[in-house]
This record gives structure tokens, sequence and C-alpha cells, in this order.
């Protein structure tokens, strides 16, 4: 494991910009992008897709899962990026206990913008009645540790350079790849 290489991720309500976000912290740093929603069970799917919002035992499995991809993805030499509404602290430490000082980016809406951006995009599991449901379940971690908040509003490119600039003082090598 390289200890240049922090686990890292990226986390808020549904159409916070989670995967668009992740990708662009995945790409800057060469890092592997490991998007959360791909390691649903069905039934989480098929839940979400009716409407009906997930509770702690249907995520519990699923936060499992995560943390062991976090660490094979660390194991394997690569910086994780994981995108994964980790709404709960207690989801938060269930993923800290898998990767000790995992770092969170949180991106931060009203329910307003988070219905509006979820309605724009076509073809997601994920319904815009589902949005209040998750800011009622939604834990902000402001003073959590190797927590980065951020206003989700600013544009990607803002985002990852205001990840890029809180990893330099922390001595951690810069999203930017180095030839």
């Amino acid at each position: 494991m390289n200890p240049s290489l922090s686990a890292i991720v990226v986390m808020g309500v549904a159409g916070c910009g989670k995967s668009c976000v992740g990708d662009a912290i995945a790409r800057r740093s060469g890092g592997r992008l490991i998007e959360g929603d791909a390691f649903h069970p069905a039934e989480n799917i098929q839940k979400m897709s009716a409407g009906i919002p997930l509770n702690d035992d249907d995520r519990a499995g699923w936060l499992i899962r995560l943390g062991q991809a976090l660490q094979d993805t660390l194991a394997a030499g690569e910086r994780p990026i994981l995108t994964c509404s980790a709404l709960k602290r207690r989801y938060r430490e269930t993923l800290r206990e898998a990767v000790p000082n995992l770092r969170f980016v949180f991106l931060e809406l009203t329910p307003e913008e988070a219905e509006k951006r979820v309605l724009a995009r076509p073809g997601h599991f994920m319904p815009a009645s589902l949005i209040d449901s998750q800011f009622a379940t939604l834990e902000a971690p402001h003073g959590e540790p190797l927590t980065l908040a951020l206003d989700a509003t600013q544009s990607i490119e803002r985002l990852a350079d205001a990840v890029d600039n809180w990893l330099k003082p922390h001595g951690e090598r810069s999203l930017a790849r180095t030839a």
C-alpha cells in the first residue's frame, strides 16, 4: 500500500454531483473511480426505483462491499475515489473501519437544487421523490476529521481544485498527475 495515496469518498445526497466530481478527481490523480451505486444489490435498486427509501439494513452489506473495494484498490497501489452517499455518520464509520484515515469530500446543496438535478438526469434509478428522505437521513459530516465540505453548485473544475488544495497542506501527493 502506498502511504502517499489517500482513499477519498465523494459523498452527499442524490444529485449533488458525486459521480462527476469523483471522475474529475480520479482523472487528475490517476486514481480509480469506484461508483458506489454499482455495488447495490438488485433488491436495493428495485426499492429505490419504486420510490422506497433504503434503511440501515439495506445499506449494511453495501457499505461492507464498498469498504472491501477501497481496501482492494489501495492494496493494488491505486488511489481509490469512491462515490457514495454516506448519509449517516455510522455509514462513514463503517467505511473508516475498512480504511483508516479515509477522507470525505461532502458536496452540499439545497433540497431544491438536488431535486432539480435529479429530475434532469435521464435513466437513473433514483427518483426525485426520494430527495426528501435523503435529506431526512443526512447527518452532515461537519466537524468530522479528514472531511472537506464544498458547495456543490460550483463548477466541477473548481471542486476538483478545492480537493487538490485540501490535500497539499497534508503533505499528500497532488491530484495532478506526475510523469
